[in-house]
C-alpha cells in the first residue's frame, strides 16, 4: 500500500447497496489520496427490531474478517442497528470492535455510523434538527429517542414506513425530498436528510442546503466526514453540502 493509499472497512446489512455507492463517490473527490473499500456483510432483509439484534450477533463474524484486510479505518455502517440497542450504544459499539481489532494487532480507526451523526451534529453546534428516515415510525422513533437521549432536540420527523431494506435503497430522491418539504424547519439549524445508509441522498444533499438555507447532511456525508477526521485528511469535499466543506478555507 502506498503512502497516499488508504483502505476503508465497512460492515453492512447484506441487503445494502447504498453505503457501498455513496462512500466511494464522494471519497473520491478526496485529491492526492487513493481510497478502496473492503466489506464484511451481516444478514438482514427487515429493518425489524428482531431482524436488526440478529444482524448485530454477527458482528464479531464480521470484524475478524475485515480485520484480515489490515484496512486504516473501519465503519460499522448501520445506523439503527446500533441505536436500536439503547442510549449510548455506539460508544459501546466501536470499543469493542476496537478491542477485538486490538487482540489481532491492528490499531485500526473505529467508527460507526451512529457515532458518526451524533459526533458530526455536535461538531456543527446542531442542537435543534430534523429528520427523514425511511423506517416504519415504531423504529423511527427509536431513532428519535437515542438523538434525544445525547442532548439533541429533535424538531421534526418523517417516516416513509418501508421496512424492506431492499426497498429503502430503491427510495425516490423526490420522495426523499417531498418528506422534507412538509416538515417546518423555521426552528431547527440542521437537517439529516437520510438518517439511513441505505435510503439514496447523496444527490439531495447539496440542492437541499440551497433550497432550505441551513446545513442538510446524511448518514452518508456523516460517515465520510468521520472517516476524513479519523484518519487526519483534510474534509474539504465538493458538491455535498457544507458539512464536507469543514476545512476549505483552511491553509495547509
Amino acid at each position: 500500500m502506498t503512502s497516499n493509499s488508504r483502505r476503508v472497512g465497512l460492515i453492512v446489512p447484506s441487503s445494502n447497496v447504498t453505503v457501498e455507492t455513496e462512500l466511494p463517490r464522494l471519497l473520491r473527490r478526496v485529491d492526492g489520496v487513493e481510497f478502496s473499500f473492503h466489506s464484511s456483510r451481516m444478514r438482514m432483509h427487515a429493518v425489524t427490531p428482531e431482524q436488526l439484534r440478529a444482524m448485530n450477533a454477527q458482528r464479531e463474524r464480521c470484524v475478524l474478517e475485515i480485520g484480515d484486510a489490515q484496512t486504516d479505518v473501519l465503519l460499522y455502517a448501520c445506523l439503527v442497528a446500533v441505536m436500536a440497542m439503547g442510549a449510548g450504544e455506539h460508544r459501546d459499539a466501536e470499543l469493542r470492535i476496537a478491542e477485538q481489532l486490538a487482540l489481532g494487532g491492528s490499531d485500526t480507526k473505529v467508527l460507526s455510523s451512529a457515532g458518526a451523526l451524533v459526533r458530526v451534529l455536535s461538531d456543527l453546534a446542531a442542537k435543534r434538527v430534523a429528520l427523514v428516515m425511511p423506517y416504519t415510525e415504531s423504529v423511527a422513533r427509536t431513532v428519535v429517542e437515542y438523538l434525544e437521549a445525547e442532548g439533541f432536540t429533535i424538531t421534526g420527523w418523517r417516516a416513509l414506513g418501508v421496512a424492506d431494506n431492499a426497498e429503502v435503497g430503491c427510495i425516490p430522491g423526490e420522495t426523499v425530498l417531498a418528506a422534507a418539504r412538509e416538515l417546518d424547519l423555521s426552528d431547527s439549524d440542521s437537517l439529516v436528510i437520510s438518517c439511513c445508509v441505505q435510503m439514496p441522498s447523496l444527490d439531495l444533499v447539496q440542492p437541499a442546503e440551497e433550497e432550505f438555507g441551513l446545513p442538510v447532511l446524511s448518514a452518508a456525508t456523516a460517515g465520510a466526514y468521520s472517516i476524513l477526521r479519523g484518519l487526519g485528511l483534510p474534509v474539504d469535499l465538493p458538491g455535498a453540502g457544507s458539512l464536507l466543506r469543514a476545512d476549505a478555507n483552511v491553509q495547509v
